[in-house]
């Protein structure tokens, strides 16, 4: 039985793609071939029920397989999936990334324990255990975990526990593990990155990193992932406007236009000073994409503030949206607010994604008639480096960064042809 692969079902974010890859190691080094792990989100309590359907198909496709959930969602409500009879353990967010949970959970002495979650906020450490990069073509690394922040309709930080930061060495010797293995383009990845460095000596700052990074190792690209705008040191907009290396694109945490609904979900920022920085960093590298999140249906959002998140699409210059229709999670500050309808939530997220989309074939007609390097992610497919995807006309080696010349659009690519 554990000469079979270990089944992972990853919902969520880049970090919860980095840790599967992470628990595939460890659950294979301890001899649990057999599991079937299901590693959860909780940022919406839709995530919450897609978690609990994929389980049970899971567990109907794998009869005798244990079935062990994970992830920020067991870590908020163990007791949900513990309920289910398809679950066999729940483990929760920091004992899913140590060797001893998979050896202990292998033993089989081990009982009849079903939740393996303690208090998260304890945690004063990343996890000791990193992986090589995930992937065949970009790798992720992760340097920051949880977050000292507490966003009103936001669950995540009792997922993800305080802010933690890998230090930096440990960081650049990865990173150069990476490039040795052939990996183009490296992508930081955390909780809250911008709050990299706080609980390290000297309290270095996420540009501190950065900077670091490029100057030490060969990596040719380097990507940074969601950030928080307004947490953006001096030191990080200098890496933006100097180092080619440093890909031009960055996803902001914005979730709102409007000013009032911004201090209703505590944010630490306000419209002007998120145009302010799109507008500061496209002065220093004028060829930057800006991706954003963005949620619909705020509770006590009127027709007037959502249009203002409309408006900050085109204020800010943004490419790239995630939109997230707002659901309340319980235990959330916002879950007590007077909520908005659901059916005027799907109507205005759904509007947003239209703006979303008229963006994008924007930013994508401004780069037809470019030679741009792009990295392959497979024999016809890439990304530039805004992160735009590129379809090929014809087969290219997988994993390295080719110059083509981007012909056209269909709005959603770019079509490429040969430089």
């Amino acid at each position: 039985m554990d000469a079979r692969a270990p089944i992972l079902s990853t919902h969520g974010c880049r970090l919860n793609a980095y840790e599967s890859e992470a628990m595939r190691e460890l659950a294979g080094a301890a001899g649990m071939g057999e599991a079937v792990i299901i590693n959860t989100c909780a940022v919406t309590a839709e995530a919450v029920r897609k978690a609990r359907q994929d389980i049970r198909r899971l567990a109907r496709d794998n009869p005798g397989r244990p079935i062990l959930v994970t992830g920020c969602a067991a870590q908020t409500e163990p007791e949900t999936f513990a309920a289910m009879p398809e679950v066999t353990r729940v483990i929760g967010n920091a004992e899913k990334m140590l060797p001893q949970t998979w050896a202990a959970l292998a033993a089989p002495d081990f009982g009849t324990e079903r939740v393996l979650v303690d208090d998260i906020m304890a945690v004063r450490e990343t996890a000791g255990h990193l992986i090589d990069g995930f992937g065949r073509h970009r790798a992720y690394v992760q340097v920051q975990n949880g977050c000292d922040h507490r966003c009103t309709f936001c669950i995540i930080p009792y997922g993800r526990g305080n802010s933690r930061s890998v230090p930096a060495g440990v960081v650049v010797d990865q990173i150069n593990r990476l490039v040795e293995r052939g990996f183009a383009e490296v992508v930081l990845t955390g909780v809250d990155l911008t709050s990299w460095g706080a609980d390290l000596p000297g309290t270095p700052r996420l540009g501190d990193l950065v900077r670091r990074i490029l100057r030490l190792t060969d990596v040719a690209r380097l990507r940074i992932s969601s950030i928080d705008s307004i947490e953006a040191d001096p030191a990080l907009m200098e890496a933006i406007a100097t180092e080619p290396r440093l890909m031009p694109h960055l996803h902001l945490s914005l979730q709102h236009g409007d000013d009032l609904i911004l201090k209703r979900m505590k944010r630490r920022h306000l419209r002007d000073d998120a145009i302010r920085f799109c507008d500061e960093a496209r002065r220093l590298r004028p060829d930057i994409a800006f991706g954003a999140d963005l949620i619909a249906g705020f509770p006590t959002e009127t027709e007037a503030h959502f249009q203002q998140s409309l408006a900050l699409v085109e204020d800010c210059g943004l490419s790239f949206l995630h939109v997230f229709p707002y659901s309340p999670r319980k235990g959330t500050p916002a879950a007590r607010m007077p909520q908005v309808r659901g059916e005027v939530i799907r109507a205005r997220a759904a509007r947003l994604r239209a703006a979303g989309d008229v963006a994008l074939r924007r930013h994508l007609a401004a780069q037809v008639g470019q030679t741009t390097g792009v990295l392959t992610e497979g024999p016809r497919v890439g990304r530039t480096p805004q992160f735009a995807e590129v379809a090929f006309e014809r087969d290219m080696p997988e994993g390295q960064v080719v110059h083509v010349r981007l012909k056209a659009h269909d709005g959603a690519r770019l079509l490429a042809g040969d430089a």
